[in-house]
């Protein structure tokens, strides 16, 4: 799964990297948790383009009693996501990039559990794989929402989690980002684990184990005496 990422990198970047006319500018997170707004990537049909815009983290379908559904759909995996009643109609019509320069897994060692840090090797952002929704209450509050999807773990992830998010690759953008394509066979494709020797991944403090912390600490590296950790980087 994907529980916590971050994004640091400034406006120019952003705009350069994914192709948007602007960008707001955004504070510095190093440890973006479930149920925060996130930057996210969606195509307008309107004006062709696409526009970069904050939606909350967890997925709330649009026939939800109520938005604390959206707490337990932060992540869909992409092996069942076309199917699952929760997912399929935005998997058709609603897909987004969730802006990302880093993201977390933790791996159990010894009764605890220590964080990893893994990113691009060039350090650039990407995009994970995303799905959105709209919601309306009774009343009439509209939220925005959505989801990540997650993929079978590469060799780099491997030794610390099963699962890691679907990060895309910069040429599948446009075709998942159109809401005009609607088939499974076309979009399945690009869901796939990303290539491990474009990766690095370090342990870092367990600071990052609390939300509430999220300051470039969370992002820095430690040196641990885990086996698993020398080989990972």
């Amino acid at each position: 799964m994907c529980g916590r990422f971050s994004l640091s990198v400034t406006q120019e970047v952003l705009a350069r990297a994914f192709h948007v006319e602007e960008v707001p500018n955004l504070e510095p997170q190093y440890n973006i948790a479930p149920t925060q707004m996130v930057a996210t990537v969606l195509y307008n049909l309107e004006n062709h383009k696409r526009e970069l815009q904050q939606l909350r983290w967890g997925l709330i379908p649009s026939w939800a009693k109520d938005p604390s559904m959206g707490a337990k759909l932060i992540n869909a995996r992409s092996e069942s996501v076309a199917e699952k009643p929760a997912f399929r109609s935005a998997f058709k019509r609603r897909r987004c990039l969730v802006v990302a320069d880093g993201f977390y897994e933790w791996q159990q060692q010894k009764g605890k559990k220590q964080p990893y840090y893994f990113r691009l090797r060039d350090s650039q952002p990407f995009g994970f794989a995303g799905l959105w929704e709209e919601w309306q209450s009774p009343e009439g509050e509209q939220i925005k929402s959505c989801t990540i999807l997650t993929t079978q773990a590469n060799e780099l992830l491997q030794p610390i989690h099963d699962r890691m998010p679907v990060i895309l690759q910069q040429q599948d953008y446009e075709v998942w980002l159109d809401p005009q394509i609607h088939a499974a066979n076309v979009l399945q494709p690009l869901l796939h684990p990303y290539p491990s020797e474009a990766m690095t991944s370090y342990p870092v403090n367990t600071v990052v184990n609390n939300p509430r912390h999220n300051s470039s600490e969370c992002i820095i590296p430690i040196s641990t005496g885990n086996s698993s950790a020398n080989q990972l980087n």
